[in-house]
């Protein structure tokens, strides 16, 4: 998070498109702070339920941009019915209300569950996302074992802060926020179950783990990475065990165990508890479980263009690119893997259930930075263990397991279609010049892109302005007009940090709303004044940003529905008509699934669609340049993350491009 861009003996970071920014090493404290982290925590406000009409009135709205208006009439019916007095809607609040009292947070728990557990899908693609550093200045194997034994150190040192409850408390406009994220993501792993999976922190064992997971050509072993005194093992010692792991494992194994957690959680859990009877196999898989981190030193990736370099690395990070690249080389049921390439490329990938991207970001940015430093340590001459390898018996029925996981990884890996692009021609600065909030603004260009790409295909400058759009929303419209107005827009999702809440995870800022609707279709109408169209990009940016301190403050209103969902499960309820309604199913089918993850690190975090005709869009913007993300499934012929990217681009100049062109009064 903090570092010194010193030149070391890992190397400078190449730019390739990504630019270092330099920052001063946080110090780390080697005094515990006994206590420290539960009273921050004690201090911290609880999760409120909204009002019930409240939520119930801003859902209707809500749905406007993306239903039509038959459907939103019998939403208003079917929530009228909802709200009466003593009735369902009523009950399942008062029984929410009363969760909220006796809970520490009354839907983390649920979150977690529904979210991520319940999930079926494979953690691959669908759930884990990956994350993209800076090209590194290596292209050995002498060079990958030197960065990845800082990379070690810097992870340790973070922990170190971790253990003593010394972590610097982050804040959100001013308010302190929940650092419990990062107390759960070492030593952290997902199980597999056969219909629901479950998640085991052992840093809060009696005995916390020691060692971390290192895996090379589809090999695994064990490497303690502390001295018998306590003390962590320094770059040089790692160097050392590092490179007995790499001589003990030159050639790939045939039998890539780890591929097995790539599967359809379903399938995992019965290869689980196959694999899990012998019980050599059981202390390895445990052994995995229990380690601090997971460090996978990878092959080379398909050589490419540097065109497409960005997109290939994010591919490696995001799924390890197939059975014949590095997708064996993988546990991915561990929460934080680190992804080191023997020819430079390096990132992450971290499994969901446990944190959101900005904690797994704090920590990253860290380790870079600390991989920078010159080592001041010195090596304490003391005989170490030789790293140990853990063993795995194959039967015939885990073999057939593995060779069914290959197919399924590679099934998945062809439909992916990724594309990282590093949008150069300005960041954060033009929106915060013209006084708009940069996040408001990237998310008004994605709802202009998608506007433009599915109206009208793919836009240029001959076809721009052609009648691709109607008139503005006014009250009392048509059903034929509603629908010409809004037959492009889609349920959008971003996610909103629920933070400043005692173990507070996310909640939904909705993008697409009345005013961005209004934005995007008169954007490229000749007939409307310039003046007018950036009224309306102001308008639909307040909205946004309104509508993300809605989110972060509590009051937005997704998670709350989902809570009266789950007190009509809890208390064994028919299920509300609300929630069968088909507007509600359109409002969750989030066709842009979007998030920012801005860190200090010239990174970009990547993850697939949340649906099979939806793109995945992540975005980390910079000063003077944004990085961008964006995936889609090749199994579906409306979406193409390439022309998405293209879209995205010529929306944010067209933007700049009408405010550079635009007068504005002085505010």
């Amino acid at each position: 998070m903090w570092g010194i861009c010193s030149r070391t003996a890992v190397g400078m970071a190449k730019p390739r498109g990504f630019m270092k920014p330099c920052f001063l090493v946080k110090p780390v404290s080697a005094t515990r702070i006994t206590g420290r982290y539960l009273t921050h925590q004690k201090g911290l406000p609880t999760l409120p339920v909204p009002p019930l009409q409240q939520t119930c009135e801003r859902y209707l709205t809500a749905l406007e941009p993306i239903t039509e208006v038959d459907e939103l009439q019998h939403t208003k019916q079917l929530l009228d019915e909802f709200q009466k007095s003593r009735g369902l809607g009523e009950r399942l609040q008062r029984g929410l209300e009363k969760r909220a009292h006796n809970s520490e947070n009354w839907l983390s728990e649920w979150w977690v569950q529904v979210a991520y557990l319940d999930y079926r899908l494979p953690v691959v693609v669908h759930s884990s996302p990956g994350l993209v550093l800076p090209h590194m200045n290596f292209s050995d194997k002498k060079g990958q074992i030197r960065f990845a034994a800082k990379l070690i150190t810097g992870v340790l040192d973070f922990k170190t802060m971790i253990d003593n409850e010394t972590l610097p408390v982050e804040y959100l406009g001013g308010k302190p926020l929940c650092m419990n994220q990062y107390y759960e993501v070492l030593s952290s792993c997902r199980i597999p179950g056969l219909k629901r999976d479950s998640v085991v922190n052992h840093a809060k064992s009696s005995r916390p783990p020691k060692h971390i997971t290192v895996v090379h050509n589809f090999q695994f072993f064990v490497l303690d990475v502390y001295n018998s005194d306590g003390t962590p093992l320094t770059a040089d010692q790692l160097c050392v065990q590092l490179e007995r792991i790499c001589s003990a494992s030159p050639e790939r194994s045939s039998e890539p165990i780890g591929i097995l957690t790539t599967q359809h959680r379903d399938s995992w859990g019965k290869a689980y508890q196959n694999l899990i009877k012998d019980k050599t196999n059981k202390k390895s898989v445990t052994t995995i479980q229990r380690s601090i981190f997971t460090l996978c030193l990878d092959g080379a990736m398909p050589q490419v263009s540097d065109e497409l370099y960005r997109s290939c690395a994010a591919v490696q990070m995001l799924h390890g690119g197939g059975s014949q690249w590095n997708s064996g080389n993988r546990w991915f049921d561990k929460t934080l893997q680190f992804i080191v390439g023997d020819d430079g490329t390096c990132g992450a990938n971290y499994e969901h259930a446990p944190a959101e991207g900005p904690p797994i970001v704090a920590l990253i940015d860290h380790v870079v930075e600390y991989t920078r430093k010159p080592e001041i340590v010195r090596t304490p001459m003391v005989p170490l263990l030789v790293p140990k390898k853990l063993h795995f018996n194959i039967t015939p029925e885990i073999k057939k397991d593995i060779e069914d996981a290959k197919n399924s990884m590679n099934t998945l890996a062809q439909d992916l279609d990724m594309k990282v692009i590093v949008f150069g021609h300005f960041g954060k600065n033009v929106p915060k010049a013209n006084k708009m909030s940069p996040d408001a603004f990237i998310q008004m260009a994605l709802q202009l892109a998608y506007y433009r790409w599915l109206s009208c295909g793919k836009i240029t400058a001959s076809n721009r302005g052609s009648g691709c759009s109607s008139e503005p929303p006014i009250g009392g419209m048509s059903p034929q007009l509603h629908k010409q107005i809004y037959q492009r827009c889609c349920a959008t999702y971003e996610s909103a940090s629920l933070r400043m809440f005692r173990l507070g995870r996310t909640d939904t800022i909705r993008s697409a709303s009345r005013a961005s609707a209004a934005f995007v279709k008169a954007f490229d109408d000749p007939s409307k004044q310039n003046t007018e169209k950036v009224d309306l990009m102001d308008k639909a940016v307040t909205a946004h940003r309104s509508y993300t301190n809605m989110a972060i403050s509590g009051e937005a209103i997704d998670r709350h529905l989902l809570g009266l969902k789950m007190q009509a499960v809890e208390e064994n309820l028919s299920m509300p008509d609300v929630f069968k309604d088909a507007a509600y199913a359109k409002a969750l089918h989030y066709q842009l699934s979007t998030s920012q993850v801005p860190s200090k690190t010239d990174c970009v975090m990547c993850f697939g669609p949340v649906v099979p005709n939806g793109y995945g869009v992540c975005y980390n913007p910079m000063n003077d340049h944004i990085n961008f993300a964006i995936s889609s499934f090749n199994a579906c012929k409306d979406t193409d993350a390439a022309h998405l990217a293209q879209a995205v681009e010529e929306a944010l100049l067209d933007m700049r491009t009408l405010l550079e062109q635009t007068p504005r009064a002085k505010l």
